[in-house]
């Protein structure tokens, strides 16, 4: 390292020569140190040596860069924009992936095929990812061309950020950066290998950080990973991750720094759930960022985690916020096995499912521990149930919930061929009455194993997933005596007296089950992925009904395109539900257009066969007629036909019982 030095001024002129010992010694350093803030006045800057040799005789003739011509870029979310209000979904079978159309029979179509591997849509249906081997690449727009790209070799998890904004990819395989390998904020730097975790930024596709694995119990490969490893605040604004047994570390984006320089320290902790935002907190926030008047000031982000027996401690669930690292709420908890934290999606109650073993620890039952969010002190309900709880579900923007228990000897260890008995539960919270969760109805004797709600709430199917011998499809209405904007027609109604059983199919060997945007549309799968037998997918509407059904070999995958948020304001949409008439009278005229359009369709069709068989006969006629001639006969095919219609007979039985009499034979 040379120095040079300013004698007449007594200090170093500014700069400094830095030889090392390797180009990529070099290129480490250039990326590391470039740019960085050494205080508020001085920044460090990196130039490489043949850069000056490169520009030292630049010629100083200033000449005026050719404008680029401007290229439009294609439009992400244009989809939006569809004319008929499609929604998309993809397709994967063998190594072909499809985008369709999905609408009326007259407007479902393909929209773009590509080969590519496994596939995810982002959480607000912006980009399409694809796994490969060199890792990771995202697809928009109406033609879906390449959009941006994430070197990951051997990538097989992928997971996005609730804003779209960052990506986490993982590899089984340990990070290694071979000798030459490319260099920059979009690659892998030495620093990064034997890490399996990446954090990047999905708009400049450049990494931020990267973090090994961390197993439950420590670090064992054997152990099933975590998966997402990383959970991201609804805002994007923190990032945490839990270290099982020690801490929760929390990362500010986009810095990817550790908030506050230190970790949350809490002995055994197992688990942690960030508290999702509601439609309330999503307008502050919103009114927050523009500085609109009259806007509150925006509630901090909220976490929920808990810790297992630690010597004479029991068991705790904490409510925390951040990043004040207040504690807002805790309750201890006594023989607890297992706990899984439940958040509603508007962030208005959290479910703690708490499995607890007995005295004797030869039974478990289960708890249902819920924090009412929105109100003062966090009021904790607890239900108390009797039999193991296997799958739990909040309705979407709503205050009911169903459960999934059973009872049966098998549960924990089936057989093959064994199907486990379960009983279905619905809970609602009874707001005219003391305001706990009340159970709504109990559905005995079932094999359900798991709940899909309708992302509006309302309507829910259970289906049995995974079975060898059971795949039914049950389809539920929760408010059978409501109307579509939510009006009661009795209000006098009994307790769970709403709920209505709307339809029953069937999908064999089904493997998944996911509800459109709408709400309306189901969509179940037979995947290749789990077994080969009648892979393909089926599409049914929120009664039951089957859309359309297609059996496809090496069938893999089927996925809705989600939608963003909508824009319209709650006045925008009651405005709209009442000028629905007008609006469905539109609707009911496309209706019948394309009605008569098939119609015709159909009357032309059955013309057309008519005209062709009509064709066929006189060209036959003409062919016999010239037969007869070469056999010296005469031609008048049709004479001859006449005559033998007269000589026609016909003979018709006639059964007719005359008398009928019953004896009984005695043995």
């Amino acid at each position: 390292m040379t120095v040079p030095w300013d004698d007449a001024k007594g200090k170093s002129k500014g700069f400094i020569f830095v030889e090392f010992k390797h180009a990529e010694d070099a290129t480490f350093a250039l990326n590391a140190m470039n740019g960085h803030p050494f205080d508020a006045k001085h920044t460090f800057f990196i130039t490489r040596f043949t850069d000056i040799e490169r520009y030292a005789n630049l010629d100083e003739t200033y000449v005026e860069p050719k404008p680029e011509e401007f290229k439009p870029r294609e439009h992400l979310r244009a989809w939006l924009g569809d004319p008929q209000a499609r929604d998309q979904y993809v397709t994967y079978r063998g190594d072909e992936v499809e985008i369709h159309w999905h609408g009326k029979p007259s407007q479902c179509e393909i929209a773009q095929k590509k080969n590519i591997l496994y596939t995810s849509w982002s959480p607000l249906g912006t980009y399409l990812a694809s796994l490969h081997r060199q890792g990771v690449r995202l697809w928009g727009g109406p033609s879906f061309e390449p959009q941006q790209r994430f070197a990951h070799p051997l990538v097989k998890l992928i997971d996005f950020s609730p804003c779209e904004n960052y990506l986490v990819t993982w590899s089984h395989d340990p990070i290694m950066v071979p000798e030459g390998a490319q260099q920059g904020p979009q690659f892998f730097s030495p620093e990064d290998e034997g890490n399996n975790i990446a954090v990047w930024d999905v708009k400049t596709g450049n990494l931020l950080r990267t973090f090994p694995t961390a197993y439950p119990d420590g670090d064992d490969s054997k152990r099933q990973l975590q998966w997402p490893a990383l959970k991201w605040s609804p805002d994007d604004k923190f990032v945490g991750r839990v270290t099982p047994g020690q801490q929760i570390s929390v990362y500010e984006l986009p810095s990817m720094g550790l908030q506050g320089k230190k970790s949350i320290k809490i002995e055994g902790v197992v688990d942690f759930e960030w508290c999702p935002l509601g439609d309330k907190d999503r307008e502050e926030a919103e009114k927050g960022a523009n500085g609109a008047k009259g806007a509150k000031k925006v509630k901090e982000n909220m976490l929920a985690y808990w810790m297992p027996e630690v010597a004479n401690q029991p068991a705790r669930v904490t409510l925390m916020e951040f990043p004040s690292r207040t504690v807002l709420r805790q309750k201890n908890l006594f023989n607890v096995t297992d706990c899984k934290l439940y958040w509603q999606n508007h962030g208005d109650f959290l479910c703690v499912k708490v499995d607890r073993h007995t005295k004797t620890k030869k039974s478990i039952f289960c708890n249902l521990e819920i924090f009412r969010v929105r109100e003062k002190d966090f009021p904790v309900e607890v239900v108390e149930l009797k039999d193991t709880v296997t799958d739990f579900s909040w309705e979407p923007k709503g205050e009911r919930f169903v459960i999934i228990s059973s009872n049966d000897p098998n549960l924990g260890n089936p057989g093959p061929g064994i199907t486990i008995k379960t009983d279905v539960s619905f809970y609602q919270l009874d707001v005219r009455g003391k305001g706990d969760f009340r159970l709504l109805r109990t559905l005995p004797a079932r094999t359900s194993n798991t709940v899909r709600w309708s992302p509006r709430g309302r309507h829910v199917m259970l289906a049995t997933v995974g079975s060898s011998s059971k795949s039914e499809l049950e389809f539920w209405d929760l408010d059978f005596h409501n109307d579509d904007f939510g009006r009661r027609e009795g209000s006098k109604d009994e307790w769970g007296s709403g709920i209505q059983h709307l339809g029953t199919a069937d999908h064999y060997a089904l493997t998944d089950a996911e509800w459109d945007p709408s709400g309306r549309y189901l969509a179940t799968s037979a995947s290749a992925w789990r077994h080969t037998l009648e892979n393909g997918y089926a599409i049914w509407d929120f009664r039951g009904q089957e859309i359309e059904k297609h059996i496809l070999d090496r069938f893999k995958q089927f996925l809705w395109r989600p939608r963003p948020p909508s824009l319209l304001t709650k006045e925008q949409k009651r405005q709209v539900r009442r000028n629905l008439k007008e609006y469905s009278r539109q609707f009911e005229e496309e209706d019948a257009a394309e009605e008569s359009n098939v119609s015709a369709e159909l009357v032309a069709l059955r013309k057309r066969l008519v005209d062709e068989w009509n064709a066929w006969r006189k060209r036959c006629k003409e062919e016999i007629a010239d037969e007869r001639k070469r056999r010296g006969k005469k031609a008048d095919v049709d004479s001859d036909e006449q005559k033998e219609e007269e000589k026609e007979e016909i003979e018709v039985w006639i059964d007719e019982v005359i008398e009928q009499i019953e004896e009984e034979v005695v043995e």
